[in-house]
């Protein structure tokens, strides 16, 4: 017969107490951390599948951030974007409201002035950053999109800016004998209309004739001419039409009628006594009406042409001289004699192509941007040419030559068929942010289906915890009681008192 003491059962007690505790530890700690386990290896078989859940999860969240920093950015590019579209549509406004015709001491109007202001503003938006990054400034994010427009117009040092090269190339397209690089010739009964084949000036496009007992030919050759041969005098009433091409691309027709009245009026020859002193008077009224044009629409068309050159091409394109007056050609422009106005990365690539970012599991976007896109670069060339230009007041065809300048940058500002516009450049942002909406859209689905599987395999139910604990702390307390009661117990207890 064997007989286990108190000591006995206080021991087994207390290794009972021992794992309870545990128990307890191991319980709490799951209600505070949530999880079932502290490591995968505590998980089983499910371990597996847990480290593929969170490594998915992982990655949704590094895109939903992605999304949130290109959401960022486009968001102020839209904004950007709404405020060049707005500049532009103020200079056409201002344009088109101008009052009477006046120079400061500069050589410039009010609108002219105006037209600097908003350049400036134009090119502040340009060098837009979000953080760090330089937005128009295609893959080169940490790099300035464009210089000042104080260095834009005027130059730095030995750098020229757009108001010298606009004066060279009004030079060039005056050319020596101020007939805008064409010739007007002939001999006897024959007059002639010669180009000379350079780049500059007036180039001859066609010719359309009315004119009895005339024969005109070309323009034909190299450089183009044109031969106009009369027959016999003309009748009044009938008249010529020379078509040229300025060098902006725009173009002029002078229409010459002929007459019997002398002097003969605007747009108006003499016919003479015999077609001799008609084509004298022929050959005048085509030199007249060339100078002309040469005074009021060529200087404006220069400076169009040459605010295309400098901000439309990489490198920009400027007359090769001096001389400018003779010069034959367009050169590449230096960093050593041309301010380059745009600083950012202008490769090949497209510029959407620029900057791209995954933004879901199978979403990229691509949106970058450049300050040389086409529409970008035609809103800036327009604005800065109407800012750069300077008239003489002793000039009798500055005012002429002013308003062919403001309503070509007019025209311009509005945009052409086929070309490029703000807006077309709004609407690859706007694609790019649906994308990405509906990316992060997405991503947030996916991370509530990803967290709730893992929620399944890690997670615990916290009310039964809760119980669980209730009840370990009710049979500890219980257990406790009892061990510290039997610790008590010696065999004098069992003992009956002596007798005596």
């Amino acid at each position: 017969m064997s007989i286990t003491g108190p000591g006995s059962i206080t021991a087994a007690n207390a290794m009972a107490q021992t794992n309870m505790m545990t128990q307890l530890d191991t319980l709490s700690q799951e209600l505070g951390t949530g999880e079932a386990a502290q490591t995968y290896s505590d998980l089983g078989t499910q371990a597996g599948m847990a480290v593929a859940l969170g490594g998915q999860l992982s990655a949704i969240n590094g895109y939903s951030s992605t999304a949130a920093t290109v959401g960022t950015t486009l968001s102020v590019a839209q904004s950007v974007l709404t405020q060049l579209g707005n500049a532009g549509s103020a200079v056409q406004q201002s344009v088109s409201q101008q009052g009477s015709f006046s120079l400061d001491n500069s050589g410039q109007t009010s609108i002219q002035e105006s037209a600097a202001s908003y350049l400036g503003q134009i090119l502040s938006l340009l060098n837009t950053q979000v953080g760090t990054n330089y937005i128009f400034s295609g893959s080169a994010l940490n790099q300035p999109s464009v210089v000042n427009a104080n260095e834009i117009l005027n130059g730095n040092g030995a750098q020229a800016g757009l108001t010298q090269l606009i004066s060279e190339r009004q030079q060039a397209d005056l050319g020596a004998t101020g007939l805008g690089r064409l010739t007007v010739g002939g001999t006897g009964s024959t007059v002639t209309l010669n180009a000379d084949g350079s780049p500059f000036g007036f180039h001859i496009a066609s010719v359309n004739s009315g004119l009895t007992g005339a024969t005109v030919s070309g323009p034909s050759g190299t450089p183009p001419s044109v031969s106009v041969a009369l027959g016999s005098n003309p009748s009044a009433g009938s008249s010529i039409a020379f078509n040229l091409t300025l060098p902006d691309g725009s173009s002029q027709t002078i229409t010459l009628q002929a007459t019997t009245a002398s002097p003969p009026g605007a747009n108006q020859f003499t016919i003479g006594s015999s077609v001799t002193a008609t084509a004298a008077n022929l050959q005048t009224a085509l030199t007249s009406s060339i100078t002309n044009l040469a005074q009021t629409a060529l200087p404006a068309a220069s400076a169009i042409a040459a605010a295309n050159g400098f901000f439309g091409s990489d490198p920009p394109q400027i007359v090769a001289g001096p001389p400018y007056d003779t010069a034959t050609s367009l050169t590449s422009g230096t960093s050593a004699n041309t301010v380059f106005w745009y600083t950012g990365e202008n490769g090949s690539t497209p510029a959407l192509q620029t900057a791209t970012a995954q933004v879901g599991p199978s979403m990229t976007i691509a949106y970058g941007m450049r300050a040389t896109e086409p529409a970008i670069a035609s809103l800036v060339a327009n604005v800065a040419a109407l800012a750069a230009t300077t008239f003489s007041a002793s000039d009798p065809n500055a005012q002429a030559s002013y308003q062919a300048l403001s309503q070509s940058v007019v025209a311009n500002l509005n945009g052409q068929p086929g070309t490029q516009s703000i807006d077309d450049i709004e609407a690859n942002i706007a694609n790019a942010q649906t994308t990405v909406t509906n990316a992060t859209t997405l991503n947030t689905q996916t991370q509530t289906t990803l967290q709730d599987m893992l929620q399944g395999m890690e997670g615990v139910n916290q009310t039964q915890i809760g119980e669980d604990i209730l009840t370990l702390q009710n049979n500890l307390s219980a257990s406790m009681s009892v061990t510290a009661r039997l610790a008590q117990l010696s065999l004098v207890n069992y003992l009956a008192p002596s007798t005596g």
